[in-house]
């Protein structure tokens, strides 16, 4: 199977400057992210049935789906202290493996206490994973490769977002609540498999990690006014995310537009475009700059918001479609800005700032999930962009 330890050299480039085999890589790692978060968003597409199952308001089911992003926070920024001394091989497989047990536990959580506190530990697993992923690509891919690489790797949670919701709709429809954590428990142990034979043992990189403590890398981190930018960046792109498809979830149940089960996940297929747009946001940042990709992706989902507001179901539908596309291609962009950024900063070792950068835009996701009486985020667009814009960035290459 493909290697994704395999560090890329300049000698194994081809003439335009990517690595043999990019392709497979860019498949096996989308595959990986979407087996690491897929439990995150799938649970959103059955948020009415459990706010039914447990007999709660919208608002407090929302709170309670979205609570697994204060784990997350939190393992992202333990990661980000210790990631010097954390085997990636070893740190993603038990995390992965870990996660199946707080999974199958939701199938029989007697009630929202427990749920929510089942939603925390899959959190803090789901991140750990995530962020020794993103620090792995980061040490072991070339600076031409790493754009396409994270972008890859987004896409995988794109693409997580569009069938992990059509296969909860579909089994929760079909077998009921229980199957359906049941179901995903598997699928998290299945990410650990392939984890298993594509991402060998890579040593430490000691060297790196001696150039300064973690608490100095932290600091040097949040002294780049770009890192600044691009943490608020992530934290206004996730709030208005989640806000936003917390808050459709409700509204295509309800009067006027009255879905089912099974018909609010085929609504999701909405994220399509966005898994085939979100894999070319490397190379429009590359071409056009961060900053302007960034404007205009922004921009796209901007225009989304308004069109969920409509009591007609084409309208909404497209409205989604802008919202997935702008914020996931922005995302995308966002993330492959901060390695370049990272990089350059003194005291930084390779790969971690990613779990910083998680910490800081995971942590807003559970606030934004109880937002769900009204789209969330409509002023976030252009804050997050103007945020960018004034940062010194240095030229695209």
């Amino acid at each position: 199977m493909t290697d994704l330890s395999a560090r890329i050299k300049p000698a194994a480039m081809t003439i335009d400057g990517h690595s043999p085999g990019l392709a497979l890589r860019s498949l096996v790692i989308g595959l990986t992210a979407f087996l690491t978060v897929v439990d995150l968003f799938a649970t959103q597409a059955i948020l009415p049935s459990l706010a039914r199952h447990y007999g709660v308001t919208p608002a407090a089911m929302g709170f309670a789906v979205n609570a697994s992003t204060f784990g997350m926070a939190m393992a992202s920024l333990v990661v980000g202290f210790f990631s010097p001394h954390i085997d990636r091989r070893t740190g993603i497989l038990l995390s992965l493996t870990l996660l199946a047990i707080p999974t199958s536990l939701l199938a029989i959580a007697p009630n929202l206490a427990v749920f929510t506190a089942l939603r925390v530990a899959q959190g803090l697993c789901m991140a750990s994973a995530f962020a020794l992923m993103l620090a792995h690509l980061g040490e072991q891919c070339s600076a031409t490769d790493a754009g396409g690489a994270f972008a890859a790797y987004i896409t995988g949670n794109v693409a997580s977002n569009l069938v992990g919701r059509l296969i909860s709709a579909a089994v929760a429809d079909g077998l009921g609540l229980a199957w359906n954590f049941y179901f995903f428990a598997t699928l998290n142990l299945a990410g650990a498999v392939l984890v298993y034979f594509t991402v060998k043992h890579v040593p430490l990189m000691h060297a790196t990690a001696a150039a300064g403590s973690p608490l100095a890398a932290t600091i040097a981190h949040w002294r780049n006014r770009r890192l600044r930018a691009a943490y608020g960046i992530g934290f206004c792109i996730l709030f208005a995310f989640i806000g936003t498809f917390t808050f459709v979830n409700f509204a295509l149940v309800q009067p006027p537009l009255s879905l089912g089960m099974m018909d609010l996940g085929l609504v999701y297929l909405v994220f399509l475009p966005s898994v085939v747009t979100t894999l070319l946001a490397g190379k429009v940042a590359a071409r056009l700059g961060t900053q302007p990709t960034i404007w205009g992706s922004l921009a796209v989902a901007g225009l989304g918001l308004p069109l969920m507001l409509m009591p007609h179901l084409g309208e909404v539908l497209a409205g989604m479609v802008l919202v997935g596309i702008g914020t996931f291609f922005a995302q995308a962009a966002a993330t492959g800005f901060v390695g370049q950024a990272a990089a350059e900063t003194a005291a930084s070792p390779a790969g971690r700032i990613s779990p910083v950068t998680s910490a800081a835009a995971w942590s807003v996701r559970p606030c934004s999930g109880d937002c769900s009486t009204a789209p969330a985020g409509s002023p976030v667009s252009p804050v997050s962009a103007w945020l960018l814009w004034q940062q010194p960035c240095s030229p695209s290459p």
